[in-house]
């Protein structure tokens, strides 16, 4: 089985699940997102956001495959490039840090660490670029959601994640806690990448791997 993780670029951002292509809930603010939303061309929207955040500031998401199938992915970006990092009660994301705007893993491939390896991977990435930390904004009631709400809030990871994959919270909120990561720290993991890809690789039902099988996506797990 093959395996690897490549940067967002406009080619890729096709491999991203349906809803999540088209989705410009952090990439726009409230009022603009909803107007994008009536106009019917929020993916034209998306696309643009990623080729300018690309052209100014460079690598922007990372998607994980496992054998030529999408598998999860993650998008971050400076707080300037993410309007909506502005709307909630615990911002502003500190001026030190580049936002983690959202983190999915496909079905199939929850629970066998994918959600670490996309982490590091940003890790890797940003360190190089100098950059001291990641923060994000959690949901701490991700399982309590009714279908209307989940619908509204589904490009929120659950907390319970980012506290899983290393982060800290630096503002607490009964819904939505802030959180942060040093990169010194996500650096110092004694598991790297490789031994996590095993894993996951070893935990996979062959069932889920089907040509042609396209599992539904849910909430980031580790």
């Amino acid at each position: 089985m093959s395996r690897r993780v490549v940067n967002l670029t406009l080619d890729t951002l096709e491999d991203l699940p349906k809803g999540c292509r088209s989705c410009v809930y952090w990439e726009l603010d409230p009022v603009s997102a909803e107007r994008a939303c009536a106009a019917g061309d929020p993916g034209l929207e998306k696309e643009a956001w990623v080729s300018q955040t690309l052209l100014e500031w460079g690598s922007c998401g990372k998607i994980a495959y496992v054998d030529g199938m999408p598998a999860g992915f993650v998008l971050y970006a400076p707080p300037m490039y993410v309007p909506r990092g502005s709307a909630f009660p615990t911002s502003p994301v500190s001026p030190d840090a580049v936002q983690l705007m959202t983190a999915h893993v496909v079905a199939a491939f929850a629970g066998g660490g994918l959600g670490r390896v996309l982490i590091q991977s940003i890790a890797r990435d940003l360190t190089k670029r100098g950059v001291k930390a990641i923060e994000a904004f959690g949901d701490a009631k991700f399982g309590e959601r009714d279908e209307d709400e989940t619908r509204q809030t589904s490009c929120l990871a659950p907390a319970d994640f980012f506290l899983a994959v290393g982060f800290k919270t630096v503002r607490p909120h009964p819904r939505y806690p802030r959180l942060r990561m040093e990169l010194r720290t996500a650096l110092s993991w004694k598991s790297d990448v490789e031994y996590a890809l095993e894993k996951l690789l070893g935990s996979m039902s062959p069932e889920l791997l089907r040509p042609g099988v396209r599992p539904a996506v849910r909430g980031t797990t580790n």
